[in-house]
């Protein structure tokens, strides 16, 4: 049995992403997502910015690709993922990455502030193939 491992982000790709085909066949999509929390403190109002790596696979990762460029909205569902390596000189590395397994892409707007597009509403891409996490090396 799995243990609970779930994660939905909301922010802007902080730059254009990368897709690249593995030797495996399966593509990989590597993109940052920006993700602003607002508070209050002492009666000022904070802002505080969390980057993170986002990785969508197989046919997501694909359209993902296509269609999304730096500035452009997104959220994302998916699961964290703990990366571990040892570098050049001997020490423990590693890094958490979110593995999109669901993606919605917010609507583009020119800079006069109308929307690009017939419609606003955002354009969903999920994973429907079920043999999604079988091409997964890991």
């Amino acid at each position: 049995m799995n243990d609970l491992n779930n994660i939905l982000l909301e922010g802007n790709l902080t730059r254009d992403p990368e897709g690249k085909t593995l030797n495996t066949g399966v593509f990989l999509c590597s993109f940052p997502v920006a993700s602003n929390r607002f508070y209050k403190q002492n009666d000022v109002f904070e802002k505080e910015t969390s980057f993170f790596d986002v990785e969508a696979w197989a046919k997501l990762g694909q359209r993902c690709a296509d269609n999304l460029k730096k500035g452009r909205g997104v959220r994302v569902v998916g699961r964290l993922k703990q990366e571990r390596w040892t570098d050049p000189d001997g020490k423990t590395k590693s890094k958490v990455k979110v593995v999109a397994e669901h993606v919605e892409f917010k609507p583009e707007y020119k800079r006069d502030g109308q929307h690009e597009g017939t419609t606003a509403t955002p354009v969903v891409v999920q994973n429907i193939d079920d043999s999604f996490t079988d091409d997964i090396p890991f």
